[in-house]
């Protein structure tokens, strides 16, 4: 039996892995995709640390902007784990390889020089240049990094697997059920303790969003059928600059470096600086208005975008059809992150099943709040993965190395012989595109609550349509039709918990917004719990 089963292989998971590995656990990494496929690589603005070396800074400082962003709803004993850890991450990062963008003796950025002071650039919400990074390829750099590290310390992945279940006798975990995408075999995997990694459920706003269209929230939703909790689920980031047409994430390095925002008046309506859910908030009423909205990065020059920027002027240029050096760039606001997820306590276990640890963006360790600071994402899943690991391990020493019966994986058998099975008439893909515009239409930027209730009517007449969808690929092996069935599936049943912990929310705090309740409500200041009990 496995010690520690890591179920996700990005950069919470990896992170998780080496910990787990170090403190000598047996370690499994089980992913979707390839560790290199996944949402870590697409942060790209960089990764915060009161280092101080771009200008005076204090830990302190990163606690207060931190707990600021999150508008109070955070766990300011967990913020300070976070922020007070994050030094000493920088350095194992840059111990491991991470190629971190450095500044010279006169203080000018002089690339990825071993011998140079790590560069720090400001990010919205931030009171100092604290965001450590690597270009504007920070995610991906630090993804790859800790991938080589696995590889060579000889963790053992298996890569294209897809979660089902987790395997849950008496509120301990066992280990989980998964099926084999290039088989379509479905396997049952033993663990002493889990640590789940496998991202957020963005891709509900399906068209709507900069996270790939499998980030469904497979992980979230597997804790919930197995009696696990939730909070938070309402608390959805809205990145202010994707490109307009095809949704691709521009960095907030972008604004950090000095961009500006213009509406096609030619004004500047927003502090290009202040926290992502007022800059959001500003364009999507800009938008409201008739007006168009631009990123300006022409006054930086060539030089200096194709040293600080590259990825940003490629992505333009390929998917907007525009040259930032000499042309405004189109945007406009899109889903990004979400801060809810599966409920933690302090050792990062998850609230519900005993030696279940989560880590990353599908868990809520209650550090980002109401809204998340920019920067924090790559911190959290580095500093918190590795705590997840660590914890993880320390569970494993104790647990019961008896595996669990096979109940769990005869049932996930049959549930995928069943579909199939079944004579689908439906397409659920257009019901996909439905939630996702509905998504971002009636629970998005701005919401109210006659519209909430009518997504929420329309959620649920989603869940009875589904009982008459199928796939029409029946093949065994690779299918990725059956996989975004089950994607679906799982958006449906999380869709239902973000909508009526928003619906129960009538005050306005950071990423939610709401339409006559605009101001902050003390008697809300708490999280929104949801748990299935029998």
């Amino acid at each position: 039996m496995i010690d520690v089963l890591i179920i996700g292989s990005g950069g919470a998971g990896l992170s998780a892995a080496l910990s787990a590995k170090e403190a000598g656990a047996s370690v499994l990494v089980v992913g979707k995709t390839y560790p290199t496929n996944s949402q870590t690589s697409m942060a790209q603005g960089g990764m915060n640390a009161a280092l101080g070396n771009m200008g005076e800074d204090h830990v302190a400082l990163h606690i207060q902007d931190t707990i600021k962003s999150a508008h109070g709803l955070c766990d300011e004993d967990m913020v300070r784990q976070m922020c007070g850890d994050a030094p000493q991450t920088i350095a194992w990062l840059e111990s491991i390889g991470v190629p971190f963008s450095r500044i010279d003796a006169s203080g000018a950025v002089g690339g990825q020089h071993p011998t140079g002071t790590v560069a720090q650039r400001q990010m919205g919400g931030a009171s100092a240049k604290r965001a450590c990074y690597a270009q504007d390829y920070t995610g991906l750099k630090i993804l790859h990094t800790l991938y080589d590290t696995c590889l060579k310390e000889k963790i053992d992945f298996m890569d294209e697997h897809y979660l089902l279940n987790l395997i849950v006798p008496e509120d301990t975990i066992k280990g989980a059920t998964f099926l084999d995408i290039r088989t379509g075999e479905v396997k049952q995997i033993n663990a002493k303790s889990v640590v789940m990694a496998t991202g957020g459920y963005g891709s509900i706003y399906h068209g709507f969003t900069t996270n790939m269209y499998g980030a469904t929230g497979d992980g979230i939703a597997a804790v919930m059928r197995a009696g696990g909790a939730v909070s938070d689920m309402e608390f959805i980031q809205f990145h202010p600059t994707a490109l307009k047409h095809s949704c691709i994430l521009i960095s907030e390095s972008a604004r950090g470096e000095g961009g500006y925002l213009f509406n096609e008046a030619g004004e500047r309506f927003i502090d290009e600086l202040k926290p992502r859910d007022e800059v959001a908030r500003s364009i999507f009423s800009q938008m409201q208005q008739g007006q168009r909205v631009y990123l300006d990065v022409r006054h930086l020059g060539e030089a200096k975008l194709m040293e600080l920027l590259p990825q940003e002027v490629e992505l333009c240029k390929l998917h907007e059809h525009v040259d930032p050096a000499s042309e405004l760039i189109p945007i406009k606001p899109v889903a990004h992150y979400s801060m809810g997820g599966i409920d933690v306590d302090h050792a990062l276990e998850v609230n519900g099943i005993k030696g279940c640890f989560a880590a990353g963006e599908c868990s809520n360790a209650k550090v980002h709040g109401a809204n998340r600071l920019g920067g924090n994402s790559l911190l959290e899943i580095t500093a918190f993965g590795r705590f997840a690991g660590e914890n993880a391990t320390k569970h494993s020493i104790y647990a019961s190395s008896k595996a669990a019966d096979d109940a769990q994986l005869q049932k996930d058998r049959t549930e995928i012989e069943a579909i199939f099975e079944k004579e689908g008439n439906t397409n659920f893909y257009s019901y996909r595109e439905s939630l996702g515009n509905l998504f971002y239409e009636k629970v998005g930027i701005v919401r109210e609550n006659t519209q909430l209730n009518e997504a929420l009517e329309e959620v649920i007449a989603m869940q009875v349509a589904h009982q008459q969808m199928g796939i029409s690929d029946k093949s065994q092996t690779n299918n990725q039709n059956l996989i975004e069935f089950l994607e679906f599936k799982n958006a449906l049943l999380l869709a239902p918990t973000i909508i009526s912990a928003a619906i129960a929310r009538d005050e306005s705090r950071g990423a939610h917004y709401k339409v006559g309740f605009e101001e902050e409500n003390e008697d809300f200041k708490k999280h929104f719990v949801l748990q299935w009990k029998d």
